[in-house]
């Protein structure tokens, strides 16, 4: 059947091209958003029509009729216009192309005038009509799109093209990003550009994703964070930078997880923890001031505020600062957790993601973290065992993660040093040692506060959307 369907369309095509017709030009220019053509005609009457020329350009949609005046649907990014066909206006030998060489999926271009139907539909008169892309497999069934979860994954454009809510998610999206890269600059951030290709990966615990460069004879790490580079642009006296940009690491999928995502790391010298979590929230009601928000969750800050070692206690029941032994700990655990092979600071993330985590749906922030779980804060200033680190959640997922950032080369150097420890014990997602980045600090770095949001988290959120893979356009799926 659909190899029938072909053949039928590539027919069209030919005879389009033997009417002198070439069904790809190369543009046409001067086209309006739909959007704009419904908002300007909003004062018409039923049945009342105008002389106002518009030219529009889209897919076609819909049609219903095939006598002398046949209506039709044309879809853009902004919106769905009823096109008014009538042969006594485009003359019989292009209404009959129009309504049988021209298939549903073809985008076209339409020069017009605009009415309003007597049943009070904003519509266009087809003056003239261009075949700008003849399409040769027929669109997504028009009613309901695609309802395949596994096929909208793996083919998004059939998805954006049957689905006005993908459509509109996606543009959503942009929006959010458009928000808060606009808060930054106006905050007075210098937006920058770090590698993606690292020499040596850091600045988060995880597996990386190994290359080669042939030219230069060595491996390569995709980068998991930009954290490190960041704070050299912090050493050089950039004061306020941040990146939007894609990391990557080697885990498994999830309706939370993706091996490639989308992230936020800003960092401001002169603050701590405490000042860029007041950023955040005002950065994140910057993205709902414009794109609104869905769901239950409310983002009004302030935001809950509850320091790790009590969410977990008030969780599970466990004091982990009681128990600062891998074995004690283990034990305080019991069989609750697997706790074989986990080192200290994985059975605390263990009974974090575990007992805690899910129970996070409105805004809150985590804080104080140990130190064994964070080699790149700053020691506590009151806390002995800590370090000033919080992680954000809400909708039963971390959304961001920021530290006052530790600026002492001497106690980077014993935390890398510790790092390596935990590595081989058996954690492969231990930090690497970077001197190049405890050389950098030794030229001094002022008391920073950095953040790592990210941003497909807080796209779920704002969009009531359960999985990553919703709001990524092209997500990794398993073969």
């Amino acid at each position: 059947m659909a190899d029938e369907l072909l053949a039928v369309r590539r027919a069209k095509l030919d005879r389009l091209r033997a009417d002198g017709i070439d069904p790809f030009p190369h543009e046409f220019a001067g086209v309006e958003p739909v959007a704009r053509v419904l908002a300007a005609h909003e004062a018409l009457q039923p049945g009342e029509e105008t002389t106002v020329a518009h030219r529009v350009a889209g897919r076609l949609a819909a049609r219903r009729g095939q006598g002398k005046m046949a209506f039709l649907d044309l879809v853009d990014r902004s919106g769905r216009l009823q096109l008014q066909a009538r042969q006594d206006v485009l003359g019989e030998q292009l209404h009959e192309r129009l309504l049988t060489q021209v298939d549903l999926g073809d985008i076209i271009g339409v020069d017009g005038s605009a009415l309003r139907t007597k049943r009070g539909e904003i519509s266009l008169k087809i003056e003239r009509f261009t075949v700008l892309a003849k399409s040769l497999r027929p669109p997504p069934e028009k009613h309901h799109g695609l309802q395949d979860v596994e096929t909208r994954y793996r083919r998004r454009e059939l998805d954006l093209m049957g689905n006005e809510a993908a459509r509109a998610l996606f543009i959503t999206r942009a929006r959010i990003i458009t928000a808060i890269r606009r808060a930054l600059d106006e905050a007075g951030f210098v937006e920058v550009e770090t590698p993606i290709l690292q020499p040596l990966y850091g600045g988060g615990h995880a597996r990386p994703f190994t290359t080669h460069h042939n030219a230069l004879d060595r491996d390569l790490y995709l980068r998991i964070a930009t954290e490190l580079y960041l704070k050299r642009c912090i050493v050089g006296g950039l004061e306020r930078v941040y990146e939007i940009g894609k990391d990557f690491r080697n885990e498994g999928l999830s309706t939370k997880h993706n091996p490639e995502f989308t992230v936020l790391e800003f960092y401001e010298a002169y603050a701590d923890y405490n000042d860029v979590a007041d950023r955040l929230e005002a950065l994140v009601t910057s993205a709902v001031a414009q794109v609104g928000s869905r769901g239950e969750i409310d983002f009004t800050p302030p935001w809950r505020r509850i320091t790790l070692r009590d969410a977990i206690l008030a969780a599970s029941g466990v004091d982990f600062r009681a128990h600062a032994q891998r074995d004690e700990l283990a034990a305080a655990i019991g069989d609750r957790l697997p706790t074989q092979g986990r080192t200290w600071p994985q059975l605390v993330d263990d009974l974090l993601s575990t007992f805690v985590e899910p129970t996070l749906q409105q805004p809150t922030f985590l804080m104080d973290y140990p130190v064994e779980m964070s080699p790149l804060a700053k020691a506590h200033r009151s806390e002995r065992g800590l370090v000033e680190r919080w992680e954000a959640f809400c909708g039963g997922a971390e959304i961001a993660n920021a530290f006052t950032e530790l600026n002492d080369p001497d106690e980077q150097r014993a935390r890398f040093d510790a790092q390596a420890r935990y590595g081989a014990e058996g954690d492969d997602e231990a930090a690497p040692y970077d001197e190049v980045f405890v050389q950098a600090l030794e030229y001094g770095m002022p008391p920073t506060g950095g953040v790592g949001l990210g941003i497909d988290r807080l796209v779920m959120a704002l969009c009531d959307q359960a999985s990553i893979r919703e709001v990524v356009l092209f997500p990794a799926l398993r073969d």
